[in-house]
């Protein structure tokens, strides 16, 4: 076996030990499923007192092989079936054994993992505590479209209920051992692994002598409560009156926020219910065949490729630049008091790096840190945080109006609106800082600020891109040109993974890749108007998958930024095939602006927004609009969907082509954690991939002939098809 061990020590105690050889970690895959089957076997004609598994590695378990669930077709699907049966006829020779079963958790457990720990009795982790590891604990198999396939949903319903259980199943959610604690999953904590072993030994003794005959069996000592007869699910089934009620609500509460294009979370709630009216075996048969249907299903591919592969290459990226020392920063100061300035400060208290927010007005700056005390607030609520931690992140935050407060600084994020006070604050900055400081000017434009450029003193300029707050800032762009220093490169990458975001690297252009492809998003929606109502563009944006529809984008972002991002973009183009002028949307927007419809600011734009509450989500769509199709138009859903998503995949390959991305992965992680673009497509250029290159072009072909040039594929799709490539 080269997977799993099986040892017994001198107490007695089989010892299921999971050590992948030649690997830093264990992984679910067929030798794994083959060597647990053999090792598991042997508890059948063995004589023991109990059983301990656990790990030689840092992580307890990795969970299970990507790269093989993405590469089964439906030609597999009884392969993969088979393999899930084989893994929980293992588990369950484990937890029926009738011997008390510990799990020692030294590490992550996490998917497969917490899996295999589910099937013990008992469950010992080591404490975060004092210990560098920060162990988490979980089934995130949801964000990769998939379910737990080896037991995890089927026990963690039987263990919490289904509503407590939903978190967990439904949203991928981790928890730490501390949490582990609160919610029962885990039952004992151990400060190191000497600890750990040696709790799991006396329990196991300890217990052992309570479930000798007579008593035989008890529950939670060596039989799991649900192998009890009479045993009844926490919270009740579903044919009981409490939760039956909630039964047809949460489908479509899911639903809601997946619009009904990613399966995962609809079916593993199918799996939730289906599985609590049946005995545990059925149970684990259902949920073996969902676990199927998604991992040979195509939106599972898209979404592992992106969210897997695409975005460790994205974070590996960095690494090319040798003989770069990585940078862990410590002070940063942000210039500025807006919604970005205020976003950046933000988490980069929340990681424990000192920020200095900075303004002329200092009462501005004041009510900055402000709004960090108000969204630390809302994690106390989620319970994300404790009460005591928003004094220590607040601690970190140091507002001021006195530009020498900046100059211990390692680096300075400007995120100032365009003004004279702006060029007035950056030339005094300039005046203090260490020549080796990076000056990060936050812009969705390549071009570096004139006073950056022209300074004599701070060479390391350049361009990054904190995205708006509605994504979570997830993507940070790092915007350069051949001129710009490797190291102001390397430094705001490595700002960014220390914020936890995600460093995308693009090349100057006119404007940023995640700019060009919002605004050919935005565009197409409000071109939609002359062919369309503004309800059904914005419902067929939202079935599609995208978190905000384009004409509720337009008035977030606003009209007037809207034209100038248009304006940059003709002025810089040189390619008139790629050129956009003369957009079907250019003529709407202006006699918007003329009407002095300017968007979500203002208080009026595709939508109308209270006086009041012009910053709530609530509003509704503006009537009038209907003047810009004059010809009573009414095209079907299909085209409204694939003219959104068609014109961002093609602006992609533009990117591509144009060398604005460097990558396949730079431009889907961009894409979809940037800017929207529906997950279960994987990205723009994962969506071309999954449609069909020649299906793609053909369908291209056919938008452009319907409604104009900018749908014409561009050039690079057909060499690809001659040469049978794909993205």
């Amino acid at each position: 076996m080269t997977s799993v061990k099986y040892k017994k020590d001198s107490n007695n105690i089989a010892h299921i030990i999971l050590d992948k050889e030649n690997a830093t970690a264990n992984l679910m895959d067929v030798a794994f499923a083959e060597d647990f089957a053999q090792a598991t076997a042997k508890l059948a004609t063995d004589s023991f007192d109990g059983v301990i598994i656990r790990s030689t590695k840092s992580t307890f378990f990795a969970g299970g092989d990507i790269s093989m669930l993405f590469n089964t077709t439906k030609d597999d699907t009884q392969f993969v079936f088979d393999l899930c049966t084989l893994l929980k006829s293992s588990m369950r020779k484990i937890e029926t054994c009738g011997k008390p079963v510990v799990a020692c958790i030294a590490g992550a457990a996490m998917g497969g993992g917490w899996e295999i720990a589910l099937c013990a009795h008992h469950r010992i982790a080591l404490s975060n505590k004092d210990n560098t590891k920060s162990i988490k604990l979980g089934l995130p198999e949801v964000t990769l479209g998939l379910l737990p396939g080896a037991g995890g949903v089927t026990r963690m319903v039987r263990l919490l209920g289904i509503q407590s259980a939903m978190p967990y199943l439904v949203k991928g959610k981790s928890f730490t051992p501390e949490q582990g604690i609160e919610n029962g999953l885990i039952h004992s904590l151990a400060d190191n692994e000497v600890e750990l072993l040696d709790s799991a030994i006396y329990w196991i003794k300890s217990n052992t002598r309570m479930v000798e005959p007579p008593s035989g069996l008890v529950s939670g000592i060596n039989i799991q409560p649900w192998d009890v007869k009479g045993y009844k699910i926490p919270q009740g089934a579903p044919k009981d009156k409490n939760i039956a009620m909630t039964l047809p609500i949460t489908p479509a509460l899911i639903r809601r926020e997946t619009q009904g294009t990613l399966p995962a979370p609809e079916l593993i709630y199918a799996t939730m219910v289906e599985g609590a009216q049946v005995d545990f075996d059925s149970a684990c048969r259902i949920e073996s065949r969902y676990f199927t249907e998604l991992t040979v299903g195509q939106i599972s591919k898209n979404i592992i490729n992106t969210f897997w592969f695409n975005l460790k290459e994205v974070k590996a990226a960095g690494n090319k630049l040798d003989g770069i020392k990585k940078t862990k920063f410590s002070r940063v100061a942000v210039l500025g008091t807006g919604l970005i300035a205020q976003k950046i400060a933000y988490y980069c208290a929340i990681k424990g790096i000192s920020v200095t927010i900075t303004d002329e007005n200092l009462e501005k700056a004041q009510h900055a840190k402000y709004q960090s005390y108000t969204l630390l607030e809302k994690q106390i609520a989620l319970g994300s945080i404790t009460v005591d931690e928003p004094q220590k992140i607040l601690g970190l935050m140091k507002e001021s109006n006195n530009c020498n407060d900046l100059i211990d600084c390692e680096i300075v994020i400007d995120a100032m609106c365009e003004s004279q006070a702006k060029q007035k604050i950056i030339q005094e900055v300039k005046g203090i800082l260490n020549k080796d400081v990076i000056c990060a000017f936050n812009t969705s434009f390549s071009s570096i600020t004139e006073s950056a450029l022209d300074s004599t003193k701070t060479k390391n300029a350049i361009n990054i891109n904190f995205l708006p707050s509605r994504n979570n800032m997830q993507v940070v762009e790092i915007i350069c040109s051949e001129n710009i220093p490797n190291i102001a490169r390397a430094q705001c990458r490595d700002l960014a993974l220390q914020l936890n975001k995600i460093p995308v690297i693009v090349n100057a252009s006119h404007t940023s890749y995640t700019s060009r492809l919002t605004s050919v998003f935005v565009k197409e929606g409000v071109a939609l108007l002359q062919d369309t109502c503004s309800a059904s563009i914005e419902n067929a944006a939202y079935l599609s998958g995208f978190p905000l529809a384009p004409l509720a984008f337009c008035d977030e972002i606003s009209l007037v930024t809207l034209k100038n991002l248009g304006t940059q973009h003709y002025q810089c183009s040189e390619d008139e095939v790629n050129k956009l002028s003369n957009h079907p949307a250019d003529s709407i927007i202006n006699d918007m602006i003329k009407n002095k419809r300017f968007g979500k600011n203002s208080g009026a734009g595709f939508y109308n927004y209270a006086e009041d509450s012009k910053h709530d989500t609530k509003a509704s769509l503006y009537s009038e609009v209907t003047k810009y199709n004059t010809e009573n138009n009414e095209i079907s859903l299909d085209d409204i969907k694939e003219r959104l998503l068609f014109i961002m995949a093609i602006e992609a390959v533009r990117c591509l082509d144009e060398r604005v991305i460097n990558s396949t992965a730079e431009a889907n992680v961009g894409g979809v954690y940037g800017i929207g673009f529906p997950q279960w497509t994987g990205g723009p250029l994962q969506f071309i991939n999954q449609y069909g290159l020649q299906k793609f072009i053909t369908r291209a072909d056919g938008l452009k002939d319907c409604y104009g040039e900018r749908f014409h594929p561009p050039a690079l799709l057909n060499e690809m098809l001659n040469e049978n490539k794909s993205f």
